[in-house]
């Protein structure tokens, strides 16, 4: 079963981002990411939402 996500920190670092997310369990899990791999990332997120949002679903 998947984790639910609780809560969800971006902050800079260096040369990119340091991205912390916690489970609803209580397991953190922490990353470093580039400018485009977070871009990716909200492309990703915007497609998706903008599918469910679609009427033909």
């Amino acid at each position: 079963m998947p984790n639910i996500l609780k809560h969800w920190v971006i902050e800079p670092h260096e040369d990119g981002y340091h991205l912390r997310i916690e489970t609803e369990e209580g397991d953190v899990f922490e990353f470093l990411a580039s400018f485009d791999q977070l871009d990716l990332i909200a492309e990703d997120i915007d497609r998706r939402l903008d599918a469910d949002q679609d009427p033909a679903l």
